[in-house]
């Protein structure tokens, strides 16, 4: 019996230091670049590349549409396995005609460096700071959207700098919550080092938010995007899709909609 015991947690032990250790790999998924971005007909596009304040290079590309100058401007923060730049030639879809900034995070695509919630917090805001400096761009008017992973970036540039709403795809309350619910058996708390704790900060936002949630989401059960919903500060909308999952929720009839309307009302 003590054999067995010794041999268990042993083998507990060493699950907990590969959690530890390995996070890392088990929270961000790069992906390579998936080619040079394409503009909506009749926009401008410009690639990006910017030094972060450590030299590390960052790449993407923002996209200005046609009309009114100086634009509202859409930040973009992908999921924890998204290429953002690919999302490009589907700006004038899910924003209408709102200026569109997608760089990718440390790692993923042609930017530079490993990513990590404090690096990704920290190139946010010198992004966003760029961009509000920027002639062509209107610093009043720039909203930040967050999917999945992104949700926990775009609430930290949110409470740090003058956002006019927000937009949240499958967001959560923190991702310690998330990572408690599927691997109940650990220390979770003492082991996770980029906890994305978007509760915190969320009863100090009073910006307008929209969270939009798949009911059928099995990687972020919805009562996560309704608990953070419930500590929000400010108007809250949130719109459910029926049988639609994490992955997928993007290709509900409604969702690209749902997006350009409450831009709409507040940008």
């Amino acid at each position: 019996m003590k054999v067995f015991l010794l041999a268990a947690l042993v083998a507990y032990l060493g699950v907990a230091g590969f959690v530890w250790f390995a996070q890392e790999s088990l929270i961000f998924y790069p992906r390579p670049s998936s080619g040079p971005a394409v503009a909506p007909a009749g926009w401008r596009l410009e690639t990006i590349a910017i030094r972060a304040r450590d030299g590390t290079r960052l790449a993407g590309a923002l996209l200005l549409p046609p009309g009114e100058r100086p634009p509202p401007l859409v930040i973009y923060y992908g999921g924890n396995a998204e290429e953002v730049s690919a999302y490009a030639q589907s700006a004038s879809e899910l924003y209408g005609r709102r200026a569109v900034l997608l760089v990718n995070y440390r790692g993923y695509g042609q930017s530079e460096g490993k990513p990590t919630e404090a690096a990704l917090v920290s190139d946010a805001l010198e992004l966003f700071d760029w961009a509000a400096q920027r002639h062509d761009i209107d610093p009043a008017r720039i909203a930040v959207h967050g999917r999945s992973l992104g949700t926990g970036v775009a609430v930290q540039v949110a409470a740090a700098r003058a956002v006019r709403c927000v937009v949240l795809t499958s967001p959560f309350a923190s991702a310690r919550d998330v990572a408690k619910e599927l691997y109940p058996w650990l220390p979770i708390s003492l082991l996770l080092r980029h906890p994305f704790d978007s509760a915190l900060r969320a009863p100090q936002l009073n910006m307008p938010v929209l969270i939009l949630m798949g009911d059928a989401d099995d990687l972020i059960p919805k009562k996560h995007s309704e608990r953070l919903a419930s500590l929000w500060g400010g108007p809250v909308e949130r719109i459910s899709f029926e049988g639609f999952g994490h992955n997928d929720v993007g290709l509900h009839p409604r969702y690209a909609a749902a997006i350009t309307e409450f831009l709409g009302r507040y940008l």
